[in-house]
């Protein structure tokens, strides 16, 4: 559109981006919308934590939640009771208590009660092997792919960048609840019940501290111990350092399988274990992106009943190009060449309807029946699913 005051738009279109930004105040206050917010964990200076002890005033906080604004305590400031639980995406503890959660934010939303979920956790100080139980790290992407697809009705906040707002409440493990009265004091903190699997409690601990908090009378037990993956602080990280290096300096082997060795690694017979193959080459552009993936997938579940198996379709006179490769990708697992020339051969021995294009991967329960294969570059949430929710795995204890 073409005008004669061409200042006149831009002055118009300065009061139209900065209004929006307006954050409001007081009872009608609303959740900031999220300009765009890209986390970036940041190194945290090593200290001692302290949980805030009963009594004490609700710490204040700015953080950023997966539905794309931005919260503080002033946002829950019409309810009678506020009820912050430090949780996260990979803890098992935390996942067993995900549905329970959901139900107190249900049946107390009309109570006058708010429930919102933060996770403490900074991505620095996570292993790959802290992630046996979950299909999902404590990244704040991530964290949105949780609570969309668990249909949280309750705000999920990430505090991962710089653990400011969780060092003040000093939560111990996750999840650890915080529960605060009308004037915003601390009236309960500890577990949410006395037991993890899901359908053996109902959340009663909370449940008694929200309800005597609603009748203006002090919590029975105020304190309670609380048990779950500890919180992973952003210091963490020699560890996690040294974890890596001993995962770097693990022996790499390649060995050689002919089509009756390719039968009998997808009978799956000898080992007990969910076997994933992911059959590759050098020169596949794909598989080369994707193969590190599968790395991670053998840190993150290879303490439990799962391993991941390389097989590679390049010729066997490559050899040691194939070596070099899983070496340089740190392919501490079993890894296998076909040692024919004859790829049909390969094709045949596979199975499965696999007509011969690679990438191709496959997970099969002991004894061969396969519960998960696709051809072509892997979705790799898709597949942490299949794997963690399979009945030999499993969310939590």
């Amino acid at each position: 559109m073409k005008t004669k005051y061409p200042f006149l738009l831009t002055i118009a279109a300065l009061f139209t981006t900065c209004n929006p930004a307006e954050k409001q105040t007081g009872d009608n206050a609303q959740p900031e919308k999220e300009a765009t917010f890209v986390a970036n964990p940041q190194p945290v200076p090593e200290q001692e934590v302290q949980t805030l002890e009963i009594g004490a005033p609700a710490p204040d906080f700015h953080l950023p939640g997966t539905d794309g604004k931005f919260y503080s305590l002033a946002d829950f400031g019409n309810a009678k009771a506020l009820a912050i639980v430090f949780t996260c995406n990979h803890c098992p503890t935390a996942q067993a208590y995900e549905e329970r959660l959901k139900s107190i934010a249900a049946d107390y939303q009309n109570k006058g009660v708010a429930l919102v979920a933060i996770s403490p956790n900074s991505p620095r100080g996570l292993l790959y092997e802290e992630l046996g139980y979950t299909d999902l790290n404590d990244d704040f992407d991530e964290m949105k792919i949780r609570a969309k697809a668990h249909n949280f009705n309750f705000p999920y906040l990430y505090d991962g960048d710089t653990e400011e707002a969780s060092l003040k409440y000093g939560p111990v493990a996750t999840p650890h609840v915080f529960l605060f009265d009308e004037g915003r004091k601390l009236a309960y903190t500890g577990r949410i019940d006395g037991s993890e699997k899901p359908g053996t409690a109902n959340a009663e601990d909370l449940r008694g501290a929200i309800d005597a908090v609603l009748a203006g009378q002090p919590v029975e037990t105020p304190v309670t111990k609380t048990f779950g993956c500890s919180t992973k602080w952003g210091w963490k990280v020699a560890y996690k350092e040294k974890v890596n290096k001993e995962w770097a300096e693990k022996p790499v082997s390649l060995a050689k399988l002919d089509e009756e060795g390719v039968k009998t690694l997808l009978k799956n017979e000898d080992s007990g274990k969910l076997r994933l193959v992911n059959i590759w080459a050098t020169w596949c552009g794909p598989c080369i992106l994707e193969f590190p993936e599968f790395i991670v997938l053998q840190r993150m579940y290879g303490a439990r009943d799962f391993e991941f198996v390389s097989l590679s379709a390049d010729n066997p006179e490559q050899e040691d190009k194939a070596l070099e490769f899983l070496q340089d990708k740190q392919a501490a697992c079993s890894n296998y060449l076909f040692s024919k020339d004859d790829k049909y051969a390969l094709i045949e021995a596979v199975g499965h309807e696999w007509n011969g294009a690679l990438p191709y991967s496959i997970l099969v329960e002991p004894g061969g029946r396969p519960v998960w294969k696709h051809q072509g570059e892997v979705d790799f949430y898709e597949l942490k699913r299949a794997i963690v929710e399979h009945e030999m795995m499993g969310r939590y204890y």
